[in-house]
This record gives structure tokens, sequence and C-alpha cells, in this order.
């Protein structure tokens, strides 16, 4: 008898050791004999610049973490339905502040912590909490001002007040209302209209006198650089990291940081609500703020960094937000507020702007 319980308990203590042993292996992306079998990791994001992110982000993290890479592609909007639906389970998500602030507020994201996340503290301020401190960094700022085509008139383009002027009427281009750039419209027309702070009653008043002036209301920043190929239009508002393409085609065009400050545009990465890699997810977060990747992607014209040590030529930095005076000077909007206020705004928009 005192034989058959000591191999019992031997097996029994073989058994738990061989299941610690596969729990451990799973938590290190390695399997049960170490041969390395790499863990998933779901990446929600747009899917642009793809091949770039790949040599720059995704192949080297993949390398040095044993991890396997996939990534669900689409717009804000689309993307964050599909966690709301939970359709698949994304473990990163990364989103522009606007949609990343319904995902906090209905509850959809995990919170971080701050310290497996080291280089949040090399961002420049305004990229450190968009959202909050339990909620993830920006890895880009970028910014939103204006474009005009200088052969288009005889008078430099220097304020949002300018895109009024009469001889634009009929040459103009700005974004719907529910694209991120949308809200920054409300913004700058109220104080066109006076305010010192954002108004929708003067902003739509001044909205409703410029829309008869708008060629298009585009959702897709890829429309203005055909419209602005074939001069349909000679002004714009929009984010700098479409100036390349556009300047490509017509080279005509000038980027103008209007003297009333241009938009901070910040694109986020959170944790999605229950996810099984939440380390790891934060060692993603954590690889893609660092210098070196952040540099590499600014090179390659991906996205501005917003981590404050990378340092650029003046031609490195072409094109890019980069800089302490330029970042720290951007203009920054109250996202909860926003979407509050956002269907109503949609409404007055189809009543008032796009209707006239």
């Amino acid at each position: 008898m005192k034989k058959g319980w000591t191999i019992s308990l031997a097996v029994l203590l073989l058994t738990g050791a061989l299941a610690g042993c596969a729990s451990k292996n799973e938590a290190s992306g390695t399997d049960a004999q170490g041969n390395g079998k790499p863990k998933e990791l779901v990446v929600s994001t747009w899917g642009f610049s793809e091949d770039l992110l790949k040599k720059n982000v995704f192949e080297p993290f993949e390398k040095a973490n044993n991890v396997k890479i996939k990534l669900e592609v689409g717009n804000n909007s689309d993307r964050l339905n599909k966690v709301r639906m939970k359709a698949h389970q994304v473990d990163v998500i990364m989103l522009a502040e606007q949609f990343a602030a319904q995902g906090i507020e209905e509850g959809l994201f995990e919170k971080i912590d701050r310290s497996h996340i080291p280089n949040i503290d090399n961002l420049f301020d305004v990229a450190k909490a968009p959202n909050g401190t339990d909620y993830g960094p920006a890895y880009t700022v970028g910014s939103s001002g204006i474009i005009y085509d200088k052969t288009a008139t005889s008078q430099p383009v220097t304020s949002y007040a300018d895109l009024w002027r009469p001889e634009f009427k009929g040459k103009l281009s700005l974004p719907d209302i529910t694209t991120t750039d949308g809200a920054f419209l409300v913004d700058f027309a109220s104080k066109v209209g006076g305010a010192q702070a954002m108004d929708t009653e003067k902003a739509f008043g001044q909205l409703k006198t410029l829309g008869p002036s708008v060629v298009k209301f585009y959702t897709k920043s890829s429309d203005l650089a055909n419209m602005f190929n074939q001069k349909e239009v000679a002004v714009a508002t929009v984010q700098n990291f479409v100036l390349a393409t556009i300047k490509k085609a017509n080279p005509n065009v000038e980027w103008v940081t209007p003297k009333e400050g241009s938009y901070a545009v910040r694109n986020t990465m959170n944790l999605v609500k229950g996810t099984k890699n939440k380390e790891l997810g934060e060692k993603f977060i954590d690889w893609w703020l660092s210098e070196e990747v952040q540099k590499a992607n600014a090179l390659d014209k991906v996205d501005s960094p917003a981590n404050k040590n990378v340092k650029l030529t003046p031609q490195e930095a072409e094109g890019l937000t980069y800089g302490a005076d330029t970042i720290n000077n951007l203009k920054t909007l109250d996202w909860n507020a926003v979407n509050k206020n956002m269907k109503t705004w949609i409404d007055r928009w189809n009543r008032d702007v796009v209707s006239n």
C-alpha cells in the first residue's frame, strides 16, 4: 500500500510540475519543449504605411519578444464598433483621441500600469496622458492647420478668418463635422465669431455664412489631393500628415500655421478590456514610444515623433510636427465635451451648413 501511495504522489507532483511549466511557457511565448512557439498579439490600427511599420516596428518587436503580430485594420469608427460588439479579441487599439475618449467612457479599455511603459516619461507633455493617466499615451502628435495654393491669391493666408475671404468662394474645402477636424471647425469658427471659448451659436452662425463657399466637405483626405491637382480648390483645412501627398499633386500648395495656432492631433494606444496579453501589450506600447522606433518612423515620414529625445535635421523634419516650440504651442480640445455635443452639432450642421 505504501508503495502505491508513493507512486501516486509522484505522479501528482510530476503532473503539477508539468502544468506549472506549461503555464510559465505560455506566458513567455515558448511551448513545453522550449521550441519558441510565438504568442499572438492582435493590434487594431488604420492600415496605412504597413510596409514601413512592418520594417520599423512590427518585425523588430516580433523578433525581440517571440511574438506574432496580427493586424485588424480600418477607420476609427469601424474598429471601435468591432470592440463594442466584441467581434474579435483585440489586444492593443490605436485611435484618434476623440474615439479613444468614447471607448474610455464606455469602459472598453483596460487601465495601464505606467511603470511598465517607462518611455512615457520621454514624451512631450501633450502626449503623455491625452485621455488621463489611467489610459494610454499618444504615440504621435500631428497638427491640423491650413493649406492653400499660393498661385491662386495675391494675399497670403495667415489666419482662419481668411477662409471667409470672398475670393475663396467656390474654391474652399473643409472637413465634414463627423471627422476629427470637424470639431476644430466649431472651435475656430467660434473664435472668428468673437467668442473667447467654444460657442456653438457663434460657431454655426459663422459656418452658415461659409457653407456656400465650400466645394466639398471631405471625409477622406485623399479627396483633397485630387481637388488640388485639378485646381478645383485653392484653400482647405487639413492635418499635416497628408501635406506631402497634396504637394505631389500640386507643388504650389503651402502649409500655414494660423496665427491663432494649429490644433494638436493625437493618436493614442490603449489596451482592450479582456485582453489576455496585458503586460505584452504594455511592452508593445513602450516599444513604439522608444527613441529608436520613433525616429525610424519620423525619417520615413510615417508619424511625427512624440518622443522629445528624437533629433532631426531641418530636412528630416520637413512635413512633420516637430520640435518643442511647435508641439508645446498646439491647441487641444476637451474631447469628452465634444463627444457629448456631437449629435446636436451634426443636426445643426445638416440643417444650417450643408443644406445652405
